[in-house]
């Protein structure tokens, strides 16, 4: 007996192997989303994050899980060229009876670099403008005021991708002129809390959420006063610790925990997070930037032009007495 919880059962009965091919469901979303209302493109987005989930859900399921009214999911249905749910359900279940993107949601076995390209970046630009549109801009100002009047920063990360964001964020407050720290070993991460008062923000990055240590360390910096700022999913432990969340919820990766949608995202926060202190800190800021660059011109090895570094290097062997030609 065939039903609903058998996908690869679904795709043979309704004929489907032979006359649709296995992306064109999912593409027909993807490329429907932009045109959508919210109610909708939260359906489109949890039809393309959990399709296996989806095939077996009924239409209530589907809807609370979305947040949206059973006849939404109907108008969803027809809004990508299906005749109700019970079609647009067999045609995914044709897709991933088909094949499932073990590599990327986006892109299927049998397509070319030029459809991977177009679907990994079509996918990008879809997964940035909707999470742009779910974000809080009095929450980005309220973390930009926090950053801004703060004794002291504190960026704390766990991982691999946390670690990198949490130092790149240092490094952009720090030429900001702010009293700015970077740590990722667990240790270094409860001692720098623990010396915290009511005068500094923690920054603490982590899209997972759940990190015990990180979130001991923040549990300690909260608990001594500091602001804490939190880049994560919504309705992870770290987002319930934070006095200011930027939320990253992004479609889950199909290979990697912290995949490229999350790590984009977040690297887009930062940046806007910074611009917004810039901003605030008004005419210092161009002073402070313009001695910079000039420093980085006059000085630094990593220009353009090679005869600054050469010049850099016969400094260095000019001054060592045991660099003599005639040695």
């Amino acid at each position: 007996m065939t039903g609903e919880s058998d996908p690869m059962a679904m795709a043979r009965a309704a004929g489907f192997e032979e006359t649709v091919g296995a992306s064109d469901i999912l593409s027909a979303i993807r490329a429907g989303l932009g045109q959508m209302s919210e109610s909708q493109r939260r359906v489109g987005m949890l039809f393309l994050d959990d399709p296996d989930w989806a095939v077996k859900a009924n239409v209530e399921d589907i809807a609370a899980r979305a947040g949206v009214s059973a006849p939404t999911i109907v108008r969803f249905a027809r809004a990508i060229g299906c005749e109700g749910l019970k079609d647009l359900k067999l045609k995914l279940a044709g897709a991933l009876a088909l094949g499932a993107p073990f590599l990327h949601r986006s892109v299927h076995v049998g397509e070319t670099a030029a459809d991977v390209v177009r679907n990994v970046t079509g996918s990008m630009t879809t997964v940035i403008a909707d999470w742009q549109r779910r974000l809080d801009p009095a929450e980005l100002d309220r973390a930009a005021a926090a950053i801004k009047r703060a004794r002291r920063i504190d960026c704390l990360g766990t991982g691999a991708t946390s670690h990198f964001l949490a130092q790149d964020l240092q490094a952009r407050l720090f030429r900001l002129g702010l009293t700015a720290n970077a740590f990722s070993d667990a240790h270094f991460q409860l001692v720098a809390a623990a010396t915290l008062t009511s005068a500094d923000a923690l920054v603490a990055i982590s899209f997972v959420g759940r990190m015990p240590a990180l979130l001991r360390a923040v549990e300690v910096g909260r608990a001594r006063g500091a602001t804490i700022i939190a880049l994560t999913q919504a309705r992870t432990p770290l987002a319930e610790l934070g006095h200011i969340v930027l939320p990253m919820d992004v479609p889950r990766d199909a290979t990697m925990l912290v995949g490229t949608d999350a790590y984009v995202v977040q690297l887009i926060a930062i940046e806007i997070l910074m611009i917004m202190v810039g901003l605030r800190q008004g005419p210092e800021l161009i002073a402070r930037m313009n001695d910079l660059h000039h420093v980085l011109n006059t000085y630094g090895v990593d220009r353009e032009d090679p005869s600054v570094l050469h010049a850099g290097w016969r400094q260095m062997l000019d001054s060592d007495p045991g660099s003599s030609e005639t040695g």
